[in-house]
């Protein structure tokens, strides 16, 4: 079955929140902050999802989750490139990030690690950055222009 990157609709909400309970990521949040999220479906099953919080020129890149089955395959950086081509749509020529597990992996899409107090006012305010993911989280950035 052929894969396809789409926008979330509200019935995938409890697909995204089981891939990202299994990932360990922070879902806390999800009902109360503005996140946009892009799947990986294939059919009617999620395999992946990735989130962006759009405070343009900026983004806060969330929650990057692939089901174990289709870990290896190259769907989280297809998901990433997604990502950045729908909040460049939006207006943010810059994404930040935190991670605990995940920093070479983003780091061979061309984010780089920066002190947590250089991001943008925006972004330090949210939840994820304010308590979510601990300070021992590394935060990277990276400045985008698409065609």
């Amino acid at each position: 079955m052929e894969l396809r990157i789409r926008p979330a609709s509200q019935a995938d909400l409890s697909a995204i929140h089981a891939l990202l309970a299994l990932a360990a990521l922070p879902c806390d949040d999800l009902a109360t902050s503005h996140i946009e999220f892009l799947v990986a479906a294939t059919g009617q099953q999620i395999v992946g999802v990735v989130g962006v919080q759009v405070m343009p020129p900026a983004g806060l890149l969330r929650s990057l989750a692939v089901a174990p089955n289709v870990r290896g395959t190259g769907l989280g950086k297809r998901l990433i490139y997604a990502l950045e081509q729908h909040a460049a749509l939006r207006g943010v020529t810059q994404l930040t990030l935190l991670t605990e597990t995940a920093a070479p992996f983003f780091s061979h899409l061309g984010y780089a690690v920066i002190e947590r107090g250089h991001v943008a006012d925006a972004i330090a305010a949210t939840s994820e950055f304010r308590s979510l993911c601990p300070a021992s989280a590394t935060c990277m950035h990276k400045h985008f222009v698409l065609d």
